[in-house]
């Protein structure tokens, strides 16, 4: 954290002015200068005064830091708050100073904000930044620097507090066109009516229905309840759709616009999907700032949406693995889900993707932020159809 701005000129406290005045107080004894030898003291009584007093000034000191919220989107607003108490009956002046990260506060581009205050005893005072979100990511706001002194501030006396806060930046959502997703067959009936059900995913239980298939019985259920309970199944007709996404091209080329807008796409697809009833998982290769799954499995929750979005937010664009051995060895992939696969461009790993989902009868669509071609082209890569992100973002005038 850089250095505790100092509230006056150290034209007073340095030591040449300091051997100024003591040559002076030496003039003035030889001289018999009465007056100006109390001026002499009374300087160097001032400056021993606020040694004395800085050396107890930082004791009773308590500081602590809080905001309002952790996870929002970028333009949004959130409000920093630090609590300052001088526990002690000395007088303080007290300056404090936060790293604020990737957040802004107003039309400053600092990356700290400050406040500085006199705490008379037993005092305590807020401080309150308003900040806004910028950049996608994971920041830290923190750790906190305080320094106390005397009222006048000439030798402040600095200390680092550790206590940091996360705040978690969303990708920002974006409007999109109409998404078709990749076609599946059904029997046609839609809801609860539809005769298949999915083994996969259990809505809850019930009591046992004679003609049902023993292979349904929840035995844990049934020893629960004292009576035969069977499994209710979620019908197939629901949409079961898994995001992925490929880190490696993007990082290869080092195209972190690319990647950026990719993200906020799938992001967007994620609150979509959410949005019409769809059950939605993400997979991805890319490194996690601040830990967290690069997998999630196809669920359908309230907490699911956050948790993709947060997952996101911590993605870095540096691959960990490789995304098919990933999904292969990681990640079960049921019956009767699609794939939207997003990616740089469609190259060599994009296409053996396409042959992963193939030999797994897993419909696909490449969603690619380079295509080459003619604009507009749809073509087709082992059964899957190959798209541009700008056919699906609406675009959007920059500023």
């Amino acid at each position: 954290m850089d250095g505790i701005d100092r509230r006056v000129s150290s034209l007073f406290i340095i030591p040449l002015t300091l051997a100024f005045v003591g040559v002076l107080l030496f003039v003035a004894l030889l001289k018999g200068q009465r007056d100006l030898t109390i001026l002499s003291l009374i300087l160097f009584a001032i400056v021993a005064c606020a040694k004395l007093w800085t050396r107890w000034s930082l004791a009773g000191i308590a500081c602590r830091i809080s905001i309002d919220k952790r996870r929002v989107f970028p333009g949004e607003r959130l409000t920093l708050r630090a609590t300052a108490e001088n526990r002690k009956f000395l007088p303080v002046w007290l300056q404090v100073r936060a790293l604020i990260g990737g957040l802004a506060h107003g039309a400053s581009s600092e990356t700290t904000v400050t406040a500085e205050t006199s705490l008379l005893w037993y005092q305590k005072v807020l401080f309150q930044w308003e900040l806004t979100a910028r950049a996608r990511g994971v920041h830290q706001i923190g750790p906190l620097g305080i320094a106390s002194g005397d009222l006048f501030g000439f030798f402040p006396k600095e200390k680092e507090i550790a206590e940091t806060i996360e705040v978690i930046i969303y990708p920002r959502l974006v409007p999109l066109r109409s998404l078709a997703l990749p076609k599946r067959d059904f029997f046609g009936i839609p809801g609860a009516e539809s005769p298949v059900q999915d083994p996969v995913y259990i809505l809850g239980t019930r009591d046992y229905q004679q003609g049902r298939p023993a292979k349904h019985i929840h035995w844990k259920a049934t020893a629960r309840h004292h009576r035969l309970q069977e499994k209710i199944f979620e019908p197939t007709e629901q949409e079961k759709i898994l995001l992925a996404l490929d880190v490696g091209q993007f990082a290869q080329h080092k195209a972190e616009e690319e990647f950026e807008r990719a993200l906020e796409a799938v992001a967007s697809v994620t609150a979509l999907m959410d949005e019409r009833g769809c059950s939605v998982g993400l997979i991805t290769n890319g490194a996690m700032k601040g830990g967290g799954p690069p997998i999630l499995p196809i669920a359908r929750s309230p907490q699911q949406l956050p948790a993709m979005l947060e997952a996101l937010a911590r993605l870095q664009m540096e691959p960990a693995r490789d995304l098919i051995d990933m999904m292969r060895l990681h990640m079960g992939l049921p019956w009767g889900i699609s794939c939207l696969y997003f990616a740089l461009e469609d190259d060599g790993a994009a296409q053996a993707a396409g042959e992963f989902f193939a030999r797994r009868r897993i419909p696909v669509l490449f969603f690619v932020s380079q295509v080459f071609g003619a604009s507009g082209e749809t073509r087709s890569m082992h059964g899957g159809v190959v798209r541009s992100l700008d056919e699906i973002r609406v675009m959007e005038s920059r500023s």
